[in-house]
């Protein structure tokens, strides 16, 4: 069983400029996209301040987010990175078995990296991950290098908050059209 502190709240910032872009997306009608809790069990709880300091997860999580675009579904993960290495580890073989049957049922599964060093946002195309994800188990590296990603897929920030994944949706969409072409 899998415990929670204050590591857990890795990720939060990103988080926080997702959850503000899925609001502006669906204020537009462009998106209804929902963010997924991961169910806890509270063990101590600092009473004073009201909050939890340890929990144990009740089951495994498979994304964050979850919903659909322009009726496409979508699922993705938001993960953030402080270094030029991206470790798979942070990655869980439930969340690649999950996507990838959200794939194979139509609809569309990313990971959204945000790399805090150098205030890149990458839209992580689940076939891309893939190609990592099997180099790892059969022996290559554990992780992707910054500079092994593709270029097109790098997202500007837009007012210092805004997560435009659509953007990256958009171009990975049109990527997929011209594979079936």
């Amino acid at each position: 069983m899998a415990t929670w502190n204050s590591r857990g709240l890795r990720g939060s910032a990103l988080e926080e400029m997702v959850n503000r872009t899925n609001e502006r997306y669906l204020e537009k009608g462009l998106a209804l996209i929902q963010k997924i809790p991961t169910p806890i069990t509270p063990v101590k709880m600092d009473k004073e301040h009201r909050r939890i300091t340890l929990a144990y997860f009740e089951q495994r999580s498979t994304v964050d987010y979850i919903g659909a675009v322009q009726g496409i579904p979508v699922c993705f993960d938001a993960k953030e990175c402080v270094a030029e290495t991206f470790p798979l580890q942070n990655i869980h073989e439930h969340q690649v078995r999950f996507m990838g049957e959200f794939e194979r049922q139509g609809g569309i599964a990313f990971f959204l990296i945000y790399y805090t060093a150098k205030n890149r946002l990458y839209y992580l195309r689940y076939a891309e991950m893939l190609n990592f994800w099997n180099r790892a188990k059969e022996g290559g590296r554990k992780s992707f290098r910054f500079e092994e990603l593709d270029p097109s897929f790098f997202l500007e920030l837009k007012g210092g908050c805004f997560v435009p994944y659509l953007e990256g949706m958009n171009l990975d969409l049109e990527r997929r059209e011209a594979l079936d072409k």
